[in-house]
């Protein structure tokens, strides 16, 4: 399948779309996710246009990683949590956006995650939690 430059992530790259920011460099853009499995939950998306982690090249694929880690470390401080990074590459796998990204999802002890994809959280709530991460960065 080619690259859809119609994705959600690509228009959020592009600015055709609004997100609750949590880190932008060059390469990469970590924005919290708006149907979170968890509170906290993080994606992390390279500007690559790459559809999975087969496609990205290899010195995007190294930007993604330094910045999920960096991220990953905000939000595991910011949450007081432990970390799940998920990273799904194909519709058999799960994924539903087509665009390469990471999930970083606070996991805390005998909590449940919420099923993805079923409800928008509350944006107030969202941009609270961008700017107690966006905080924690190192």
């Amino acid at each position: 399948m080619a690259y859809d430059r119609n994705n959600i992530f690509a228009k959020i790259l592009r600015g055709e779309i609004p997100s609750f920011k949590v880190f932008e460099d060059t390469h990469t853009l970590a924005i919290m996710d708006v149907m979170p499995q968890a509170d906290g939950h993080v994606l992390v998306i390279p500007k690559e246009e790459a559809e999975n982690i087969f496609e990205l090249s290899a010195d995007g694929a190294a930007h993604l990683i330094a910045t999920t880690q960096k991220v990953a470390n905000a939000v595991k401080k910011a949450m007081s949590s432990d970390i799940m990074l998920t990273q799904l590459n194909g519709a058999g796998a799960g994924q539903s956006v087509f665009h390469v990204h990471f999930h970083i999802i606070p996991r805390h002890a005998g909590a449940d995650l919420r099923f993805h994809a079923r409800g928008i959280a509350d944006f107030d709530e969202l941009r609270g939690t961008a700017e107690k991460i966006r905080a924690a960065l190192d």
